[in-house]
């Protein structure tokens, strides 16, 4: 795991007290140079408690207590990432106060990259020329082979494979085992379900799903972006 900007560990604190902060959680334990100090969420319910033993501090204003903390946004999905990054830049909170979290088991090899913000889980693979952008999500056993790129704010559930050169756009959700044919384009926004095979591009804002892929009906696409929304509050 590497703190964004920084050559020295330095504490964290996880923006969201959320089933994904649990996770960053788990990971910064087990690694062991960086600890978390808490946990900040602007719902008033969750300030006093914590998550498995960390307090959470308050609301946002709580990061002023900790400027040199680095930060992860522990928000599962991405538009709502993309939202609270916006939210906390007008903050103050530059580029270079994000923490990328990597579990032990995930090598980054010579010529692959990941940008400040993201979140790599166990046994995620990345092999040649991958590119990872800002605040993405990637879920445990994850797959990424040559010259992939996945954009700022996407996010890869458990088990997602892609083939060489595909492009996930930005604030993307490729659901759990679902699979990507090589130099195909899932578009910004859009959703590919569980399970499926993508073997053509997926425009912009759409929701697919099956094998292989094809669009979902509206009131199809209406419900399974209801229960991301569930799924990832």
């Amino acid at each position: 795991m590497t703190a964004c900007g920084a050559s020295a560990p330095r504490p964290l604190v996880l923006v969201g007290a959320s089933g994904l902060a649990r996770e960053v959680l788990a990971v910064v334990r087990r690694h062991g140079p960086h600890g978390v100090v808490g946990v900040v969420d602007d719902a008033p319910a969750t300030h006093g408690g914590d998550v498995d033993g960390v307090p959470v501090l308050g609301g946002l204003d709580a990061l002023e207590s900790w400027p040199d903390a680095g930060v992860v946004v522990c928000v599962g999905r991405g538009a709502d990432r993309a939202a609270l990054v916006d939210r906390l830049e007008r903050r103050g909170v530059t580029g270079r106060r994000y923490a990328t979290v990597l579990h032990p088991s995930v090598e980054v090899p010579p010529g692959c990259t990941v940008d400040a913000g993201s979140v790599l889980l166990a046994g995620v693979v990345l092999t040649s020329d991958v590119s990872v952008g800002r605040h993405v999500v990637v879920m445990p056993n994850v797959t990424l082979t040559h010259d992939d790129r996945v954009r700022d704010f996407a996010t890869l559930a458990a088990g997602v494979s892609l083939g060489g050169g595909v492009e996930v756009g930005p604030r993307a959700y490729l659901g759990m085992n679902a699979s990507v044919r090589e130099r195909v384009r899932v578009g910004a926004d859009a959703t590919l379900g569980m399970g499926a095979a993508l073997l053509t591009d997926l425009p912009d804002g759409e929701t697919w799903a099956g094998v292989p892929a094809r669009p979902l009906g509206r009131a199809h696409a209406a419900a399974a972006a209801a229960h991301e929304r569930t799924v990832h509050p």
